[in-house]
């Protein structure tokens, strides 16, 4: 049974992360103002909620006894791929993470929000979400064995 609920608590990440990074990517590219700033500081807080979802199902699939284990994830190539990708993701999200918490720091001592690099962040987070459909790609290929 806790295999099956770590499974799908993994696979639902994958809809709230695609969805909370699309919505970060438009609230960013649509000029912040005071009103989108709330928008944009949600979405990056689903899309953070979504990452650790799928870090802690995923490690526990992967090191916890859940799925067929490390040797079987760490020898294949989709899971090598998948990886890789979901380390990209990681690289791009250093500099949107630290400029949005900074964002939130001001914003919380009423302080102006310096959103200059916003349509920057609008661009990372679209290559994050095409990156994330690529980690699908890389799952269900996987899953099916197509590259061993």
């Amino acid at each position: 049974m806790l295999r099956w609920l770590v499974a799908s608590v993994h696979l639902l990440a994958l809809p709230l992360g695609l969805g909370a990074i699309w919505a970060r990517s438009r609230a960013l590219a649509g000029g912040p103002s005071p009103t989108s700033l709330s928008r944009i500081l949600l979405a990056d807080n689903l899309w953070g909620l979504a990452a650790a979802l799928w870090i802690v199902t995923g490690l526990l699939r992967v090191f916890g006894g859940f799925e067929k284990g490390s040797s079987y994830y760490l020898h294949d190539r989709a899971f090598l791929v998948k990886m890789a990708l979901l380390g990209a993701i990681l690289l791009l999200e250093v500099w949107p993470m630290v400029t949005l918490f900074r964002w939130r720091m001001h914003a919380r001592r009423g302080g102006v929000v310096d959103t200059t690099a916003a349509p920057a962040l609008a661009r990372i987070s679209r290559i994050q979400a095409g990156l994330v459909v690529l980690m699908v790609f890389a799952a269900t290929a996987l899953a099916r064995g197509l590259f061993f």
